[in-house]
């Protein structure tokens, strides 16, 4: 069974359909590039699925539990984070508190009881046990992506680069099944995508479900087991990266066709 999948899932904008009755499929432990032309409804899908915007029709399932309703707080704290197009860290705090304010999303506050010195002792013991868990999680992530010796930096003064992997360590300090990554290599030099495609076959070794959108070719084509294609909101192909590369819809789609 599919870790996520969606059913006919629809989203309209008055008169422009962006999202046309998708239907896709997202397997454990795989890494899957969602690919198109600008304006095929990439970023659509994306905020969809993750609940920054509700689908017109159609359904989204997680881990076998109807999800299409749900706020993206309660989605994320199901098991699925995201980054987005657009680097979305707060700027004026420091790597570090970048990271932990990811974790500290994800902890859950301890049941309130009658007893009022029995929640006060509860409540100790909560804060304590958790400032630890936030931190050594947030230590973590900071290791993983060699951000340790910039932790006391402003996330502002970082090079472009690690910034994004920032917005990724934040993403992953709440601990996702699924993470969904929009255009992760956008702006980025040669190197910082070589960097990037090691990191993200890094989360996958890590357990860690991986869905990008991404306009980088050698990308995708290097790191994806399934490639879906999208073209004026439709799914028009579905794949390995040969089966794309050699598809015909996806050839006219970016390259346009010919007239006879």
């Amino acid at each position: 069974m599919p870790l996520l999948y969606t059913q006919d899932l629809r989203r309209e904008f008055g008169g422009v359909i962006a999202v046309s009755d998708v239907d896709i499929e997202i397997y454990k432990n795989s890494i899957t590039a969602l690919i198109g032309p600008n304006g095929a409804g990439k970023t659509t899908l994306f905020n969809t699925i993750t609940g920054l915007d509700f689908s017109t029709s159609g359904r989204v399932f997680f881990k076998g539990e109807d999800i299409t309703e749900l706020p993206a707080y309660k989605i994320t704290r199901l098991g699925i984070a995201r980054t987005f197009q657009n680097i979305r860290l707060f700027k004026e705090m420091t790597v570090f508190e970048n990271v932990m304010i990811g974790r500290h999303f994800r902890d859950t506050h301890p049941k309130i009881v009658k007893n009022d010195l029995l929640n006060f002792v509860i409540g100790k013991v909560y804060i304590k046990k958790n400032e630890k868990n936030i931190y050594d999680n947030s230590i973590k992530w900071l290791d993983f992506f060699d951000l340790l010796n910039v932790r006391d930096e402003y996330a502002k003064n970082l090079p472009y680069g690690k910034q994004r992997e920032l917005e990724i360590a934040r993403a992953l300090a709440t601990e996702p099944d699924i993470l969904f990554l929009d255009e992760p290599a956008a702006g980025m030099n040669a190197s910082e995508t070589d960097r990037l495609m090691k990191t993200i076959k890094r989360i996958r070794d890590l357990g860690i479900t991986v869905v990008l959108i991404e306009h980088d070719m050698k990308l995708v084509m290097n790191i994806s087991d399934k490639i879906i294609v999208l073209n004026y909101g439709k799914k028009i192909a579905e794949g390995t990266p040969e089966q794309v590369r050699n598809n015909k819809d996806v050839i006219e789609a970016y390259l346009g066709k010919t007239n006879d």
